[in-house]
């Protein structure tokens, strides 16, 4: 069934949405590192164990992995921003169940809400790409995937701060604080999408991939504790495997799937995702590396404080802001492929740069800024790879899974980065402790990450603008050259209503013979669309907007390179040009 919303976005409301959606996305950043100056002082302050803390993080870790597609899938069936809110709520109120406690198990149960914001990166990305031009959507993507690194690196040295002179507790409240914030103004600035996917929610499909991610995702984290090879590691590993497996199955069966497993098989779909993991893997490693060299005492680091290491790592976060705009350039120039390969080279040369750089505070700064250009790029090219490649109805799924991909990575990097620096550190006064050999080590593992994920981006496809339009931060001029081009191979014309009146933001999608969407678009101010056609043959035009009925218009093109022109009326008849 097609849900449908009478909410439709103002022409007007884009300048305004970026920045609102973007700092949602440091919200849910900020959520996510302000508890790393404390990491050490967990097992004292919650009265526990070091392994019964590390729960407060691995809730989190789990919880968001679980939330990130289910909420993206939820926001294409039932609104993105709806969802978007729903998320930020959510995480509110774990904050401030943190916030009131320090009872171990309060606080592993609000942790475990927070981690539910994830979801606001893929729903963001998905509100941008149904509400903003094409000639603003690039930029707009890259500051949006971005956002996660940079609310990292920002909060870093103010939750260091707060940490260092005032009660833990304070860093919930903010976290909480930036929330509310951030649904009020979601709610003020940002309209609803009027883009739905067909179908009902797949229940069973999310149940699935929850168990499927957690028997995972939890060996994974705690593996370093249980050890790699005892039982309940090797257990939950396989007993994953199976689930997984059983859950694929399953979702190729079910009409409306929770993920598109045919969709996300697609070479270009599967190969982005799969170098997302190799980009997770790689930012992770500088996240954890750089702080503990920076605050170890001389003779280990280099002996500066909690506030300092802060500073030092925060030009990570700053100059991933700061590559979204370098990156809409790039990208309209060469493409999203050309800037994801750009940037896992300027990577790669950080962190070969960092194997040396590792003698003074100021060198870390210079590692921070050269691998924080470079995550920038690769992290802003992700999104608008995925998007080119799937339906709009399907956007928020589609890249939840590719935030997964990413979590996934990290958590990976976790689990490596952390076993490395336990077999190499050294043991003073019975407290074990990193080593420059250590760090080295595992800048040489994520070099070894990017490369993978190098390898992979260059067996990504070009691109063909007659099956697929390639998505590309552009400008207003190659945008109307693109969309003159695509009327030139196909369909073109203008969606009106009973009355003859254009239709903005209506959602026009092809539909070939077999049933399968071959292109999609969105109308203009002026009710305009234009729609290439992959071959010759018999088509349906389906038509969405807000506050009108569907329309279904079969539609021919002999495949001849010359344009079909075809108004289509909401409600009513196709009217023929």
């Amino acid at each position: 069934m097609t849900q449908t919303t009478t909410d439709r976005p103002s022409g007007g409301a884009g300048g305004a949405v970026v920045p609102v959606l973007a700092f949602a996305g440091i919200a849910v950043a900020v959520m996510q590192t302000l508890l790393v100056p404390v990491v050490k002082d967990l097992p004292h302050l919650l009265d526990t164990t070091p392994a019964d803390a590390t729960w407060v993080l691995t809730s989190t870790l789990l919880s968001g992995a679980v939330a990130t597609p289910i909420m993206g899938r939820l926001g294409d069936l039932y609104g993105k921003r709806r969802m978007l809110v729903t998320s930020l709520a959510v995480m509110v109120v774990g904050a401030l169940v943190s916030a009131f406690t320090s009872d171990l198990l309060l606080m592993i149960a609000g942790r475990t809400l927070q981690g539910f914001a994830m979801g606001a990166i893929p729903l963001g990305i998905g509100l941008m790409r149904d509400m903003l031009p094409h000639e603003r959507l690039g930029s707009a993507m890259a500051l949006m995937s971005s956002s996660i690194g940079v609310g990292g690196g920002l909060a870093l040295p103010a939750a260091a701060l707060v940490a260092q002179h005032s009660d833990w507790h304070v860093l919930y409240f903010g976290a909480a604080g930036l929330g509310v914030l951030s649904i009020a103004l979601t709610l003020t600035v940002v309209p609803e999408s009027p883009v739905r996917a067909k179908g009902t929610f797949d229940l069973p499909g999310a149940l699935g991939l929850s168990a499927g991610l957690v028997l995972f995702l939890l060996p994974v984290s705690k593996g370093g504790d249980w050890g790699w090879t005892s039982g309940t590691t090797l257990t939950l590993f396989a007993a994953a495997a199976v689930v997984l497996l059983l859950w694929g199955l399953m979702e190729l069966r079910v009409p409306a799937p929770l993920v598109d497993l045919r969709t996300s098989a697609r070479r270009e779909v599967l190969l982005t995702n799969l170098a997302s993991i190799m980009v997770g893997v790689s930012f992770f490693v500088v996240s954890l590396v750089l702080p503990q060299l920076l605050q170890l005492p001389a003779g280990h680091g280099l002996g500066q404080s909690m506030v300092v290491a802060g500073l030092c790592v925060a030009p990570l976060g700053v100059t991933m802001m700061f590559t979204a705009p370098v990156y809409a350039r790039l990208s309209a120039r060469y493409g999203p492929k050309t800037t994801l390969i750009l940037g896992l080279l300027i990577i790669a040369a950080g962190y070969g740069g960092g194997l040396g750089l590792m003698d003074a505070a100021w060198q870390t700064v210079v590692t921070s800024v050269v691998i924080g250009a470079g995550i920038g790029l690769a992290y802003s090219s992700l999104p608008a790879l995925i998007i080119g490649a799937v339906p709009a109805s399907e956007t928020g799924a589609a890249n939840g899974l590719n935030t997964l991909m990413r979590s996934i990575g990290t958590s990976v990097s976790s689990a490596v980065i952390g076993m490395v620096l336990a077999n190499t550190a050294d043991t003073v006064g019975g407290v074990e402790i990193p080593t420059l050999h250590g760090f080295r080590i595992s800048f040489l593992i994520a070099t070894a990450a990017v490369a993978v994920g190098l390898a992979l981006a260059l067996f990504l496809p070009a691109g063909r603008p007659s099956a697929h339009p390639r998505l590309r931060a552009s400008s207003e001029e190659d945008a109307n050259l693109e969309r003159a081009e695509a009327a030139l191979r196909g369909f073109r014309g203008r969606v009106l209503d009973a009355t003859g009146a254009p239709v903005a933001r209506a959602e026009v999608a092809l539909v070939d013979r077999h049933g399968r969407r071959a292109g999609a678009t969105v109308s203009a101010h002026d009710g305009g669309y234009a729609l290439a056609v992959p071959a010759g043959g018999a088509y349906v035009l389906a038509v969405r907007a807000a506050g009108h009925a569907p329309l279904a218009s079969p539609a021919r093109h002999e495949g001849d390179g010359r344009p079909v022109d075809l108004d289509l009326s909401l409600p009513g008849e196709t009217v023929s040009t």
